[in-house]
C-alpha cells in the first residue's frame, strides 16, 4: 500500500532487527514497510498535539472535587 505524501527513507538495521521484522512480516502477512511504519507509530504515538489538546479540553473539569495544590505548594514542590 503506497501512502500519499510518503517520503522514501533508507535506514540500516542490525541482523537481529531485520530478523525480528521479517518474523513479524511472516506472522502477520504485512509488508516490511508496513511493519516498520506501525512500529514507529506505536513507539512515537499516533496522536498529534492537536488531538492531545482536544482530549485535554474534553476532560477538563471532569473531577470537580479533586484537590490541587495552591501556588505556594507548587513553588515548594507540591508540599
Amino acid at each position: 500500500m503506497m501512502y500519499m505524501g510518503a517520503q522514501r527513507t533508507q535506514i540500516y538495521l542490525t541482523k537481529e532487527q531485520r530478523s525480528r521484522i521479517d518474523a513479524e512480516c511472516a506472522r502477520t502477512g504485512a509488508s516490511l514497510a508496513e511493519v516498520i511504519r506501525t512500529a514507529i507509530d506505536e513507539h512515537l504515538g499516533r496522536r498529534s498535539n492537536e488531538e492531545y489538546q482536544r482530549v485535554l479540553d474534553q476532560t477538563f473539569g471532569s473531577i470537580p472535587d479533586m484537590p490541587y495544590p495552591d501556588r505556594s505548594e507548587w513553588d515548594r514542590g507540591h508540599g
